[in-house]
């Protein structure tokens, strides 16, 4: 079998053989095939596109090539909750404590972010002691034990989409449904979950802006989670404007500590019960999405879904007393109130610019070098859709400097009000399950 034509049969627009992408992978994977040869079959796939046979074995040639973890050794069906990423998305903090409240087993591998803010390992870590650096067997006894743990994930996990990542950013290769699915949902499937609830987003601070890629995306990756045997659907939400109101680590902790107890944001209150009755349908703890959503909204106000989530950072070191005194979390050194220059309705609230605002102040990694501080970040005081008058506080900025103009700058150019009645995006757009 030769690289060539390998090459030359995808550039054709042919089918490729299981045989023939394995060779692909293997031989890229160990060196054997050089880069040039490997940026041409991207560039292929790019333009031609691949069957879901093809993207399915594309998929689990990636998981096959590195670790796999075996998640056997925990009780009941693991179900994991992907975010293709956004702007204060606080989702992942909420749901481990949440849906283990109600029995179904989240033993989540997460990372650390690069760009607006940190990934769920920083948020977490802002929470004095808290650590991730546990053993395969203490995660698996702490799964068992309280139904949640979060460990960071492993170096080896899907190297061939590590290695095929790095190469696409470099060839302009990124912004492929193919490529895109096969890289989330290798790591997801090496991850060892039985059930995979993939939450899609659309939108100024999404990767997918808009909404019919989204969909495109969502029903690549829900369509590959099933051919390879987790069972997988995706829902599809605004990442037009920020989720929730906090953008920063410790804020964002602490937003998710308020809806823990009932009293969080409407849109990330929704979402996390549209999510989490998701995964205790697939997870077995209910019968129906209606069903599910009762148990978890009973949970997020009779104290147990924050019990559990009291009991999750204590396991891994962290010190509960956050969620009683919030301000035992980091916290910034100054706070600054960015006031409305008219009064009407906000129209417009760009995720993306509020997510580079929040970065400036700190949040969040340029580089995976960059320190990142944990303390800073902005809390909206208002949403789209929300009447404003002149003077009033659009939100606050936490920072650790004084000179904070440019980030203002930054947000009055993000943030639109109108004399006119504007209605709020909707939330969900979409579920896929097919």
């Amino acid at each position: 079998m030769r690289m060539y034509d390998i090459i030359e049969k995808k550039r054709d627009g042919q089918k490729l053989t299981n045989e023939e992408i394995r060779f692909f992978i293997n031989g890229y994977t160990n060196g054997e095939i050089p880069d040039y040869q490997a940026s041409a079959l991207l560039m292929a796939v790019f333009f031609q596109d691949m069957t879901e046979e093809e993207r399915a074995e594309l998929t689990g040639a990636m998981v096959e090539s590195g670790d796999q973890i075996d998640l056997s050794a925990i009780s009941g069906i693991k179900v994991d909750k992907h975010s293709t990423g956004g702007v204060g998305d606080t989702t992942t903090l909420i749901l481990a404590a949440l849906v283990a409240s109600l029995g179904v087993p989240v033993a989540k591998m997460s990372g650390r972010g690069l760009g607006h803010t940190g990934g769920t390992i920083d948020k977490l870590e802002s929470v004095p002691g808290f650590h991730v650096e546990i053993s395969n067997d203490a995660f698996i006894d702490l799964v068992n034990k309280n139904k949640v743990a979060v460990v960071g994930q492993t170096g080896n996990l899907a190297p061939a989409d590590k290695k095929l990542y790095g190469l696409r950013d470099v060839t302009a290769t990124v912004n492929s449904i193919p490529l895109i699915a096969s890289s989330i949902m290798s790591k997801k499937i090496a991850s060892g979950a039985d059930a995979i609830v993939l939450d899609v987003k659309t939108g100024a601070g999404a990767f997918m802006k808009e909404l019919e890629e989204a969909k495109e995306l969502a029903g690549a990756m829900v369509s590959i989670g099933n051919r390879v045997g987790r069972n997988t659907m995706a829902v599809i939400s605004d990442m037009s404007q920020p989720l929730g109101n906090a953008i920063g680590n410790a804020l964002e902790v602490k937003e998710a500590i308020s809806t823990l107890r009932g009293k969080g944001p409407d849109d990330l209150t929704e979402l996390c019960l549209e999510l989490g009755s998701q995964m205790v349908v697939l997870g077995g703890k209910a019968n129906t999405l209606k069903e599910a959503k009762e148990l978890l909204y009973d949970n997020l106000h009779n104290g147990k879904a924050l019990d559990h989530f009291k009991q999750f950072l204590e396991s891994q070191g962290g010190d509960a007393g956050v969620v009683d005194n919030p301000d035992l979390l980091p916290q910034a050194a100054h706070t600054f109130e960015l006031s409305a220059k008219q009064s009407g309705t906000v129209s417009e609230i760009i995720a993306d610019n509020i997510g580079t605002a929040a970065m400036m102040l700190g949040a969040g990694r340029a580089t995976k070098d960059s320190e990142i501080d944990l303390s800073v970040g902005i809390v909206l005081n208002k949403k789209v859709g929300d009447p404003i008058d002149k003077g009033e506080s659009l939100l606050r900025i936490h920072a650790n400097t004084d000179q904070v103009e440019d980030v203002k700058e930054k947000l009055y150019e993000s943030i639109a009000i109108t004399s006119e009645t504007v209605e709020s995006p909707p939330l969900i757009y979409d579920k896929i399950t097919e």
